[in-house]
């Protein structure tokens, strides 16, 4: 069974309340469709309903069990608007500007699971990465004690010997250009999270360089020194060590004659790389020399999951992405519980 296959059970273990602000969108409407059939998760679309039904019509997909809104003119559009102004304002919004911002279906859907009337939402199929993620932060926000939304691959090898059963986690691939010490603190203690929800299993973080514990001296190695070090001390059960190469991450061998007793050295399920361009490259080569699969970008640091999607997805891409989200919304709360 693939990772995919295996967060797809999980999110039909227990069904999330998902939802899909581009319903105009074919493919959204016959991705709702699959996760409706296969209890993947409750969805909700939001859009002009008589498009999506002649959509639905014109795909010979059944909405059976998706509810479908045309947020625009919903009962509580002037409450959604008035609170999103509310939660703005001090940034400089005006009412009018709010209720033109709701009017956008990627922001009411993000109120939505703000407010919890929902636990998390998937588009991008027609909007920008920058817009989506713009409408995540404004309405959903950082979650607590963090500063900024990061972003990982979720990457599946055919070589089962590496990571967890052949799964890693990659992080930052696509949203933090050049993160500085206390960023990357961030983007690896999410990521542990992350692997966590993801893998079902513990996180072993390698923090990336070009030098493995003291084998070259340069100011982008102290970044990685300190950032590791700022995660020891905010998260002192995490298994993390750095700075250390990606041989010495990943290969036992290696790991013992680069960085004897490492706690995670040859046994990383978790690469976090200095910079979007190390991090972008690598998970490019790594799909296209290794065969891996990519699944990704996947958000993280929200106060709830958000997801983007390449506008170039298919209808499957929005359902694999549903269930990760979805499997993200259970972990998240399971986390507040505790």
């Amino acid at each position: 069974m693939d990772i995919l296959e295996r967060i797809r059970q999980r999110a039909a273990a227990n069904p999330q309340h998902i939802i899909l602000p581009e319903g105009n969108d074919p493919r959204t409407v016959v991705a709702a469709a699959q996760c409706s059939r296969k209890r993947i998760a409750r969805i909700t679309m939001l859009g002009d309903e008589e498009v999506i039904r002649e959509n639905a019509r014109a795909q010979s997909v059944d909405l059976g069990g998706v509810a479908v809104i045309d947020h625009r003119h919903a009962s509580d559009f002037e409450k959604m608007a008035a609170f999103f102004y509310e939660l703005r304002k001090a940034k400089g919004l005006m009412a009018d500007e709010a209720r033109t911002m709701v009017s956008d279906p990627l922001y009411y859907g993000n109120l939505m699971v703000r407010l919890g009337s929902a636990d998390g939402s998937v588009a991008g199929a027609t909007n920008t990465t920058s817009h989506t993620v713009r409408a995540a932060l404004h309405c959903i926000g950082v979650r607590a004690g963090f500063k900024l939304v990061s972003s990982f691959f979720l990457m599946a090898l055919p070589n089962a010997s590496f990571g967890h059963d052949g799964a890693l986690i990659f992080a930052d691939c696509g949203v933090v250009i050049e993160p500085s010490a206390s960023e990357l603190a961030e983007i690896a203690i999410a990521s542990a999270d992350s692997c966590r929800a993801l893998l079902g299993t513990e996180p072993r973080v390698a923090m990336l360089s070009f030098s493995t514990k003291g084998s070259a001296q340069h100011k982008l190695v102290d970044k990685v020194i300190e950032a590791t070090r700022t995660v020891k001390a905010r998260t002192t059960e995490l298994q993390i060590d750095g700075e250390l190469q990606a041989d010495a991450a990943l290969v036992p061998s290696i790991a013992e004659s680069k960085a004897p007793g490492s706690p995670v050295g040859g046994r990383a399920n978790v690469l976090i790389f200095p910079d979007l361009q190390s991090g972008n490259i690598a998970y490019k080569l790594t799909e296209r020399l290794a065969g891996a699969t990519a699944i990704g970008p996947i958000l993280q640091g929200l106060d709830k999951p958000a997801n983007d999607l390449s506008r170039g997805c298919k209808a499957e891409d929005i359902v694999d992405a549903v269930a990760i989200t979805a499997v993200q919304a259970q972990a998240e709360k399971s986390r507040k519980a505790t």
